[in-house]
């Protein structure tokens, strides 16, 4: 009997995802990942933040707690915290009623909310996109354009300086037709490690205002981005010192370690005006029934270390410590493989290794370079040349450099 689902497509495999069985299937024993998207320590292994570790126990002795159904929008005390977190805590928005906060499944249930909810309620004209960087995280794509909103790019990343395209960013904003949705990476940019300066971000904010663009941010990185929250969450907070209405996803995946947990919040924020408080009522309703209707409400374990963390001072204070270690130990290894480059006089010039930021670096390196390394030295990352500064450590990162500088000799990327 034939099946109604004949004619269903093979779909490719994800490409991170099988870049990582194949390095689990690599028998070589000085095999490196540098496509894992994941912090890990000295040793290579999985770091459990000893903050986290402590909420954990505190957790788990505490005799009032079960497992219950949360209330669709999460747990209180984890949302309110997650935007006095990102917002700040003397934040006008917050003090004015106009912010709405859901708990979702990590970043990736963030940013899907959003979307959905800005596909369904948000008046833009007829096929109009949703801009998103060149490169970006590439779910971005498959998250907008599944709940039917249209994609278009703006330049982001220039590759004959390993930098910013700061002209190309500009003139796509100036061109981009009114009410058009921008995604933006409130800081360590995935996958380039480029983030604006501050007065770049500046100058973003005036020509959308201008020009009548819609932002929403994306931030998983905040505190691990450059081990100080405030600094990484800047940019949300001038936009919303500006007078944006505006969506955040925010992601509490990498800055607290808790990937599996999948702990996330959804903030919208309303324009400032006599209306924003309704207007943010409305807004968490219809967002209650678009949760309900998708996952009903959502996990509590992540979502309960996250909030304790977040409402106790001293927790908080080693939470900032914890930060600091994950952040300093992968501009330490920036600096260990710059250094080495130098030393062996590699040719081309990798200031930008140590000039971007966060967990990801854009090497520069093509393609072919990245097959090769693969090839003979058993060093993985995705094709594009991007890399896990988390996947180097004091054993490997010599290796990697020495391969590095032997490939981009033998197969010059010009």
């Amino acid at each position: 009997m034939a099946s109604a689902f004949d004619a269903v497509p093979m779909a490719p495999t994800d490409p991170l995802f099988g870049l990582m069985a194949a390095y689990k299937a690599d028998t070589f024993d000085k095999k490196v990942d540098l496509g894992v998207g994941a912090y890990r320590d000295d040793n290579a292994k999985p770091w459990i933040l000893p903050v986290v570790k402590k909420a954990d126990e505190i957790n788990r002795n505490d005799p009032s707690l079960n497992h219950e159904y949360l209330p669709i929008a999460g747990l209180a005390s984890l949302t309110s915290a997650a935007a006095k977190l990102v917002l700040g805590g003397d934040s006008s928005a917050i003090a004015d009623k106009r912010v709405v906060s859901f708990q979702t499944i990590s970043g990736t249930g963030a940013v899907h909310l959003g979307a959905l909810f800005l596909a369904k309620f948000y008046p833009r004209p007829e096929n109009q996109s949703v801009y998103v960087s060149n490169p970006t995280w590439a779910n971005h794509h498959q998250i907008f354009q599944n709940v039917g909103l249209p994609i278009a790019q703006y330049p982001y990343f220039a590759k004959d300086i390993c930098g910013l395209d700061w002209p190309g960013l500009t003139a796509s904003l100036e061109s981009a037709a009114p009410r058009s949705i921008i995604l933006l990476h409130a800081c360590a940019h995935n996958p380039t490690g480029v983030d604006p300066t501050q007065e770049q971000w500046k100058a973003i904010a005036e020509i959308m205002k201008r020009r009548q663009l819609f932002p929403f941010f994306d931030t998983a990185y905040q505190g691990f981005a450059s081990g100080d929250l405030a600094k990484d969450a800047w940019a949300i907070q001038y936009f919303i010192q500006e007078g944006f209405e505006l969506c955040i996803a925010q992601s509490f995946a990498k800055n607290f370690g808790l990937y599996g947990q999948r702990a996330g919040c959804f903030h919208f924020v309303a324009a400032p005006g006599a209306h924003a408080e309704d207007v943010a009522k409305r807004v968490s309703s219809q967002l209650a029934i678009l949760t309900r209707s998708e996952i009903s409400n959502p996990p509590i374990y992540g979502a309960r270390i996250a909030s304790t963390v977040l409402n106790d001072p001293a927790l908080f204070k080693e939470w900032e410590a914890d930060l600091c270690t994950m952040s300093g130990r992968i501009v330490a290894m920036r600096k260990a493989l710059f250094d080495k480059l130098v030393e062996l006089k590699t040719p081309g010039t990798w200031d930008h290794i140590t000039n971007q930021i966060g967990m990801f670096s854009f090497t520069g390196l093509s393609e072919p370079q990245v097959q090769k390394l693969r090839e003979e030295f058993h060093i993985y990352m995705t094709k594009n040349g991007r890399i896990s500064m988390a996947g180097l450590n004091t054993r490997n990162v010599e290796y990697v450099a020495s391969a590095f500088d032997q490939v981009v000799r033998e197969l010059p990327s010009n």
